[in-house]
């Protein structure tokens, strides 16, 4: 443990209850401490980088920078930072997105209290944590094909009611291609709609409006 014979734990989310209510929870601990507490993303790799907790738990959305840019950059300051992510957010891509950047743990909202402990001394210990129902939402679509960079432009002109003609010219292409785009991601989604479309996508992870 660190020499503050604690777990120093920095807190980092954008809604006031939630990291009250998460400060009340790891602050009754004996083996944990709020060593900081941080409402956007830039606060909180300026907050790590001084204070250097043990653990930074973290949510997905924040303003100014998102929790995926929080994990890059604080991975980029500390190579073995140990990141737990604790978000409503449920995206396959979500969570690929977060563990690939060096989250070492992915909750939802919804856990437990003793699970988001349990897991707070898990990612502490060098252990990843990935609850079953997390897991089962990476498994669910394990194979599936990702999007190219031009499919997610175009989804998300589709996404802000653009049609064929307007993406085109956005875009620079033909409507020709558009439609090929489109027939691809309606493929790749397994959806029948431009509208079905752009629900999936946002319930995976790949859009954010």
């Amino acid at each position: 443990m660190s020499e503050r014979d604690r777990i120093g734990v920095l807190l980092a989310d954008d809604h006031a209850v939630v990291q009250a209510g998460l400060a009340a929870l790891l602050s009754a601990e004996q083996d944990m401490e709020i060593v900081g507490q941080a409402r956007d993303g830039t606060e909180a790799v300026r907050l790590f980088r001084t204070i250097r907790p043990d653990v930074l738990l973290l949510g997905l959305r924040m303003p100014k920078l998102d929790g995926l840019g929080v994990i890059k950059e604080v991975r980029a300051a500390e190579p073995r930072a140990r990141i737990l992510i604790l978000t409503t957010f449920d995206g396959d891509q979500d969570i690929v997105r977060s563990l690939k950047a060096g989250a070492k743990g992915y909750l939802l909202m919804d856990s437990p209290p003793d699970c988001v402990l349990d897991a707070v001394r898990a990612v502490y210990a060098g252990k990843c944590v990935v609850p079953a129902e997390v897991a089962a939402r990476v498994a669910e679509h394990l194979g599936s094909e990702s999007l190219t960079q031009r499919e997610l432009e175009v989804l998300r002109s589709i996404a802000g009611g653009k049609a064929n003609k307007e993406i085109a010219y956005e875009l620079d292409v033909s409507e020709g291609t558009v439609k090929t785009h489109v027939c691809n991601l309606l493929q790749k989604l397994r959806c029948g709609s431009r509208a079905e479309a752009v629900a999936v996508a946002i319930k995976r992870g790949f859009l954010r409006l």
